[in-house]
């Protein structure tokens, strides 16, 4: 439930907006998207590399493309499985 229509009027604009070329500093980013592939997202991590104990994944801070993409993709499989199985089902 909401008080206006102001809040969702805002997302369904942000949603489209996006997809204006030039919106987004890189226009590659939109295939990268939730559901793009019919998965959910991989975990997302940001700088620093250590924060309270938890640590970024060294895979990540490797710089082999090739290894970052396979970590994702089993990452973005593990979560549907989890959360959402009924997306990997067909």
């Amino acid at each position: 439930m909401l008080t206006g229509g102001e809040l969702p009027a805002l997302v369904l604009i942000d949603a489209v907006v996006r997809l204006i070329p030039g919106v987004l500093g890189n226009p590659e980013s939109i295939f990268e998207d939730s559901f793009q592939e019919g998965l959910l997202e991989p975990p997302i991590y940001t700088k620093p590399a250590e924060f309270r104990g938890m640590k970024v994944p060294e895979v990540l801070l490797s710089g082999n493309h090739e290894k970052i993409q396979q970590w994702k993709l089993e990452q973005a499989l593990n979560k549907t499985k989890q959360r959402r199985p009924d997306l990997l089902e067909g």
